[in-house]
């Protein structure tokens, strides 16, 4: 099986910089994977040389096959700030990329009230991002990175601003979503947990040069359930990767 994102001895530097050191990695279809490391490791430089904003200073970047380094619009990409045009309702929102890129059509506009109808919002089709809470506005950024029909999503911290209750209200949700799409996910965060409910595998990053040092198989079965997270095989996890995080283990 060809795999659905490929990055192969990939380096970025910014001046005397190294930002993100040679990094290898590939992701299966319909694979939820996490990138966890210190602040400042390079993950979000990653994020950047796999959607195309930036060009790699070596390596390649491949999508089903495909290369597709240093060019843009092969993922959807969605940050931690949701990043909505205050002017614009819910629905319009939601389908903000194709209005950039070539025109709402009566299409998108169906699809943009069906997502906001099936994944909780279908009361607040026509209200301004004034109106909605912390977790309304993140569903509605991540329905408009859905909306770019894109078979692979980059998640950079998206819960990261949250209170505690809403995240974990929104990691339930991710997963339901997830599950329903079948979309391939890319997920950073700096959450341990978070990143141990969510994925199929956690790589976890070093510092600064960044580059992956570690890759963890998450084996607890799906559908996930808050009480996993107290469970011994998810503490287990947790403690690897803590280890990892702290120099505890040398790599």
């Amino acid at each position: 099986m060809t795999a659905k994102l490929a990055v192969n001895e990939c380096t970025k530097t910014f001046g005397p910089t190294v930002a993100l050191a040679s990094t290898t990695l590939a992701i299966e279809p319909g694979e939820f994977v996490s990138l966890v490391g210190p602040s400042g490791c390079g993950k979000s430089t990653l994020f950047n040389v796999v959607s195309g904003l930036l060009r790699p200073d070596n390596g390649r970047v491949e999508i089903d096959g495909v290369d597709v380094t240093g060019h843009s619009g092969h993922v959807g990409y969605m940050l931690q700030k949701d990043l909505l045009i205050p002017w614009r309702s819910v629905v319009d929102n939601i389908t903000l990329g194709a209005a950039l890129t070539r025109g709402v059509t009566k299409a998108d506009q169906t699809q943009a009230v069906d997502f906001a109808r099936r994944y909780g919002l279908g009361d607040f089709l026509d209200h301004y991002p004034h109106a909605l809470s912390g977790g309304m506005r993140q569903r509605v950024a991540l329905m408009r990175t859905l909306a770019t029909n894109h078979d692979l999503l980059l998640l950079d911290e998206p819960f990261g601003a949250l209170d505690s209750q809403t995240r974990l209200e929104m990691q339930q949700w991710l997963l339901e979503v997830w599950s329903e799409t079948q979309r391939t996910v890319l997920f950073v965060t700096h959450d341990v947990d978070e990143s141990i409910f969510l994925s199929d595998r956690i790589l976890v990053m070093s510092p600064r040069p960044g580059r992956i040092v570690s890759e963890l198989v998450v084996n607890l079965p799906r559908p996930r359930t808050l009480q996993q997270m107290t469970e011994p095989d998810f503490i287990a996890v947790k403690r690897q990767i803590l280890d990892l995080l702290h120099g505890t283990v040398t790599v």
